[in-house]
C-alpha cells in the first residue's frame, strides 16, 4: 500500500458558481439530492486509501466544517492523518491567496510534515469516481515530474476560461495551452495533479516566493514553454461532470437521470460518503406525480414534480408543480404554485399561487432562507 497525501482546493472557483457560494464554499455546494461536491473527491481519496487530507480554504467555509464534522463518514477521524482543515492567514501571509499555487504556500507545515512520497491535488468542481492509486502508479512508472489527470470531451464542449488543454503524441505532451481548444482530440485537464511531495515542496516555495500564484499558468505552463518539466497525462474514460458554472451545475444534475451515469458515479466498490442524518423515508401522498426525479429522505410530496432533483425534508403542497427545478434542503413549495427551471437554496418558501419561471440556459436562483 503506498503512503500518499491529499490537498483539496475548497474555494479556487467560487465567483463561477455565483449566488449558490455567497455564503458557502464551492466544496460545499450541494449535488444530487443529498451530496455535496467535497463528498465526491474526499470519499476518491478515502477509497483509494489515502488517510492524511488537507482541505485548504479561504472564506465562507463554516459550512464546510460542519458538513464534514469529524469525518467519520469518510474513514478519516483519525489519530494520525485524518483531515486538516487549513485556513488563511494560518502561516504569517496577511492577504487572501490569489491562486491555487499561492494557496500551497499556506499548506507548506503540512505538506512538511506528511510521511509520504506523494501528493495528489484536487479541486472539488470536478464530480467522478476515480482510484488515485492507480494514478500515482502510473505516475511513478512515468517519471514524470507532474501527472495530469485528463479526460477528452466531445466536440462541442466549450472551454472555461481556467481549462488546461493539453495536446499528446506518441505518450508525449505537444502542447499546453489554457481556456482554448483549437484540437478537438486533446485532453482537458480534470483540476487533479500527481506530484512528489518533496518536490512539490520545493516547487511552492520557489515560485510563491517570486510572487507566482497559479499552479497551471505560472508553473505548469511557464515550465513547459522552457521546456524544464516532464508531465504525463492520466487518461480518464469514465463519466467526468464538470461544475464550472451555473449553468453547468444545473445541467450535471440532471445528468443522474442517465442510468449509465449513475453506475460510473456510484458503485459499491467505490462508494461516496456524506453526512449522515436519520431522515424518515420520503412520503408521497395519494394523488402526488412524480416523473423522472431524484428524492433524497424526509421529503413529503402531495402535489407534482417532473424532472427534478429534490434534497431532504422538501414539501411539495397539492396542487403544486415542480418541473426542471433544483429544490435544497427544507424547501417549501406551497399550494397552488408553480415553478420551472429554478434552484431553491435551503430553507427556501414559494408562495401559494407563485408563479417562477427561469429556462434551461439562465436558471432562477432563489437564495437562502428566502420567501417569495
Amino acid at each position: 500500500m503506498m503512503n500518499i497525501a491529499g490537498i483539496i482546493f475548497s474555494n479556487i472557483y467560487d465567483n463561477a458558481m455565483g449566488e449558490l457560494t455567497k455564503h458557502r464554499t464551492v466544496a460545499s455546494v450541494p449535488f444530487g439530492g443529498r451530496y455535496r461536491l467535497i463528498d465526491f473527491v474526499l470519499s476518491n481519496m478515502s477509497n483509494s486509501n489515502i488517510s492524511s487530507v488537507g482541505i485548504i480554504t479561504k472564506y465562507n467555509y463554516r459550512s464546510l466544517m460542519d458538513h464534514l464534522g469529524n469525518c467519520s463518514e469518510w474513514d478519516l477521524d483519525r489519530k494520525n492523518g485524518g483531515v486538516v482543515i487549513l485556513p488563511p492567514f494560518s502561516t504569517g501571509p496577511t492577504t487572501v491567496y490569489r491562486g491555487n499555487l499561492e494557496a500551497l504556500g499556506n499548506a507548506i507545515p503540512f505538506l512538511e510534515s506528511q510521511n509520504c512520497d506523494y501528493v495528489v491535488l484536487c479541486d472539488t468542481t470536478v464530480v467522478c469516481s476515480i482510484d488515485f492509486e492507480e494514478v500515482v502508479e502510473a505516475h511513478k512508472a512515468s517519471g514524470a515530474d507532474v501527472t495530469v489527470i485528463a479526460n477528452r470531451e466531445k466536440r462541442d464542449y466549450v472551454c472555461n476560461a481556467n481549462d488546461l488543454v493539453i495536446s499528446v503524441s506518441d505518450h508525449t505532451v505537444t502542447d499546453l495551452v489554457i481556456g482554448q481548444r483549437e484540437d478537438p482530440s486533446a485532453w482537458i485537464g480534470m483540476g487533479m495533479f500527481v506530484m512528489e511531495r518533496k518536490y512539490l515542496l520545493r516547487v511552492v516555495r520557489s515560485y510563491v516566493a517570486r510572487g507566482r500564484y497559479l499552479f497551471e499558468r505560472d508553473y505548469l505552463q511557464k515550465c513547459f514553454v522552457e521546456n524544464t518539466i516532464k508531465i504525463n497525462v492520466f487518461s480518464f474514460d469514465k463519466t467526468v461532470l464538470r461544475n464550472q458554472n451555473i449553468v453547468s451545475y444545473f445541467q450535471n444534475n440532471f445528468r443522474l437521470f442517465d442510468r449509465n451515469v449513475r453506475k460510473e458515479l456510484f458503485f459499491s466498490g467505490a462508494p461516496v460518503y456524506t453526512k449522515v442524518r436519520d431522515e424518515a423515508p420520503a412520503y408521497l401522498a395519494p394523488g402526488s406525480k412524480m416523473n423522472q426525479c431524484v428524492l433524497a429522505d424526509g421529503c413529503v410530496i402531495s402535489g407534482n414534480a417532473e424532472n427534478s432533483v429534490i434534497f431532504r425534508d422538501v414539501i411539495i403542497e397539492a396542487g403544486a408543480t415542480v418541473r426542471n427545478c433544483i429544490l435544497m434542503q427544507g424547501t417549501r413549495v406551497c399550494r397552488g404554485a408553480s415553478i420551472d427551471y429554478v434552484i431553491t437554496d435551503k430553507n427556501v418558501v414559494i408562495s401559494e399561487n407563485r408563479v417562477l419561471t427561469g429556462a434551461a440556459s439562465a436558471p432562477l436562483i432563489i437564495n437562502k432562507n428566502m420567501h417569495v
